[in-house]
């Protein structure tokens, strides 16, 4: 019988839960790397840092240089009165969207003490439950995060963040800090593997995304054509427009590291040309959708079943290949999401 594409669950799969990562492999560049032909639907297994062998030179890959802030910040009121804020978006200088709990205790006019350097007063409500939150503080706020935050990691890994969550749930390149959720297919690159492809003749070149955690949100229409995609911001600079453009015309291929590249570059494309600019995106890609303009290889980790970057991957590679990837990484004990293993989609 053949699926409905349109429609949610046929984006389902079964996954036994002891393959959801939890933590990292050792080395970043030591985790699996599945390959997938999308052309034939061939497979091979390989490890990450055999990648070198399917890039070549004149190929341009775009990484997102987004930096994963220590977004989960505990504090207490004056009563004493415990309380969690999780920064969702920056809306100007000391002013954040924030998740809260527990709401109740958190009202407009609220006060909190997360440490002598950072306090924050509770402004107004924001959409879907959030808060628009004023930090008060002295210095540089994001260092100031640095020392007294947790990084937000998934829901689907259950256990509390680490220290050392800070650097590996960060790529090697991150730079512009903003994201409360890791671009995770850069997640495997070391800064000895990068040096190798620019070695081999690969072009690399940088957008930036700030990743929210509606990127975890799940898709609750049946018919998918009905989800409101959450916004994020991102922003291509003048440098990085020209790179691919120029590739493009010259039949050079553009590589994708991670949905949130391929979501930026293709927000800011028209007629198979990107432009550089800076907005926020709701972008959705799934089959019958959209067409995808510009990359021709994507790099990703496994995603959660019904998920919309699951949708993205099939729009990309075709639902029955994906699905197929998927059952097979599942029988080969892929390692599946954030600190999972990876995809290269050729």
């Amino acid at each position: 019988m053949t699926k409905d594409l349109s429609k949610k669950s046929s984006y389902y799969y079964e996954l036994p839960a002891e393959l959801i990562a939890q933590y990292p492999v050792e080395k970043r560049s030591e985790s699996r790397l599945l390959v997938l032909d999308k052309t034939t639907g061939r497979i091979e297994h390989h490890i990450f840092h055999e990648i070198e062998h399917y890039l070549k030179a004149g190929d341009v890959m775009v990484i997102n240089k987004t930096r994963v802030i220590p977004a989960r910040l505990q504090g207490k009121k004056s009563t004493g009165a415990e309380v969690e804020i999780l920064l969702l978006n920056q809306q100007e200088d000391q002013v954040w969207e924030c998740l809260v709990k527990p709401g109740r205790r958190l009202k407009p006019g609220s006060k909190v003490i997360i440490d002598e350097t950072l306090k924050a007063e509770i402004l107004s409500y924001g959409e879907e439950g959030s808060r628009i939150v004023k930090f008060h503080y002295s210095g540089d706020f994001f260092d100031i995060l640095q020392r007294v935050g947790k990084v937000p990691l998934p829901p689907y890994i259950t256990r509390e963040a680490t220290e050392n969550d800070k650097l590996t749930y960060q790529t090697v390149y991150a730079e512009i800090p903003g994201s409360v959720a890791a671009p995770t297919a850069g997640l495997h690159f070391t800064n000895n593997l990068l040096t190798r492809l620019k070695h081999k003749g690969v072009i690399i070149t940088e957008v930036d995304l700030n990743v929210g955690l509606g990127t975890f949100r799940p898709v609750k229409n049946d018919n998918i054509q009905d989800h409101v995609m959450h916004s994020e911001y991102c922003h291509i600079d003048e440098a990085t427009a020209k790179i691919i453009n120029k590739a493009k015309a010259e039949g050079r291929r553009i590589i994708s590291v991670g949905t949130t590249s391929t979501r930026t570059l293709e927000s800011f494309a028209e007629n198979g040309i990107v432009s550089k600019g800076a907005h926020f995106t709701d972008i959705f890609i799934y089959p019958g959708g959209r067409n995808i303009q510009i990359i021709d290889v994507l790099l990703t980790n496994f995603h959660l079943p019904e998920s919309t970057l699951l949708m993205l991957v099939s729009s990309f590679a075709g639902y029955e290949n994906i699905m197929n990837a998927y059952q097979t990484a599942i029988e080969n004990k892929y390692r599946f999401f954030s600190y999972g293993d990876a995809m290269l989609i050729i």
